[in-house]
C-alpha cells in the first residue's frame, strides 16, 4: 500500500466530523499534520492522541471568514512544517434553511462565499506555486451533491462556485506533478449535515483518501467518498482507477 510518509497534510476544519476522520486517516498513512479549527484548544486532545501514531502535528487556528486570519495560520504552518504538500479544504459553514427560499437574505450568500469559495481559493492559491515548483502536491476540495433545494442555495451556490474553480484548473495543472480534485464526502451525520443524515461520519473512509494517493496527473474529478464506503484502500484505489 502506498504511504504518505514525509508529506504535510493541511487539513481545515479538522477538530471533527470529517476533518478529524481525514487527519486520523492521513495519520494512519505516515502524513504529518497540520491541524486548522477555529480555535486551538479544539484540536489539543486530537493532536495529542495522533502524535501517537508516529508522525508530526501542528495545530494552526483562524476564522475563514477573515482573510487576514487565513493568510496568518498559513505563515504559521508554512513557517513551521517548511512546506505544505496536501490539502484538504475540508471546512465549510451551512447557511440557515430558509422555508422562504425567495427571501434568502443577501448576508447568506456573502458568509457562505467568504467561508466556502474565497477563503477556499485564497488556500489554493497560496500553496499552489510551491507545490508546482516541487513538482507534486495534492489539493482535495471538499464539495456537496446538494441540488433541487433552494431553501438551501447560498450553501449550494457556494459548492457549485467550488467545483468550477477546480476544473478551471484542470489545464493549468496537466503535467505539474499537482493534482487538484474534488470529494463528495456524502449526507453525514455532522455539525453540519444533521442528526438526520443517513451516514456516519466514518463512512468518508477510506473513499477521502484516495485523491491524495492518486498519483495519475488528472485534475477536475468529481468523487463521491460513500461510493468506497466498507471497501479497503487499495480496494477503493483500483475502483477510483478503473473509472
Amino acid at each position: 500500500m502506498k504511504t504518505l510518509h514525509g508529506k504535510w497534510s493541511l487539513i481545515t476544519g479538522a477538530s471533527r466530523g470529517v476533518g478529524l476522520h481525514i487527519s486520523e486517516g492521513l495519520a494512519n498513512l505516515g502524513s504529518n499534520l497540520i491541524l486548522h479549527s477555529r480555535e486551538l484548544a479544539h484540536t489539543e486532545i486530537i493532536a495529542k492522541k495522533l502524535k501517537l501514531l508516529g508522525v508530526q502535528v501542528i495545530t494552526v487556528s483562524g476564522e475563514l471568514s477573515d482573510q487576514g486570519q487565513v493568510d496568518r495560520f498559513l505563515d504559521e504552518a508554512l513557517s513551521k512544517a517548511g512546506q505544505i504538500d496536501i490539502v484538504y479544504n475540508n471546512a465549510a459553514i451551512m447557511t440557515p434553511y430558509r422555508q422562504n427560499h425567495l427571501e434568502t437574505p443577501a448576508e447568506d450568500y456573502r458568509t457562505s462565499f467568504e467561508v466556502n469559495v474565497i477563503s477556499l481559493a485564497r488556500i489554493c492559491n497560496r500553496l499552489l506555486p510551491s507545490m508546482i515548483e516541487r513538482k507534486w502536491g495534492r489539493i482535495i476540495n471538499l464539495t456537496s451533491g446538494i441540488q433541487e433545494q433552494p431553501e438551501l442555495s447560498a450553501y449550494s451556490v457556494s459548492k457549485a462556485a467550488v467545483d468550477k474553480f477546480v476544473r478551471d484548473f484542470v489545464p493549468k495543472l496537466a503535467g505539474t506533478g499537482v493534482q487538484m480534485n474534488l470529494l463528495d464526502p456524502g449526507w453525514l451525520r455532522t455539525d453540519l449535515g444533521g442528526p438526520n443524515a443517513p451516514n456516519d461520519p466514518v463512512t468518508v473512509l477510506p473513499g477521502a483518501l484516495v485523491p491524495a494517493l492518486l498519483n495519475d496527473g488528472v485534475s477536475g474529478r468529481f468523487m463521491r467518498a460513500q461510493d468506497y464506503s466498507g471497501l479497503e484502500l487499495a480496494s477503493a484505489l483500483e475502483k477510483a482507477l478503473a473509472k
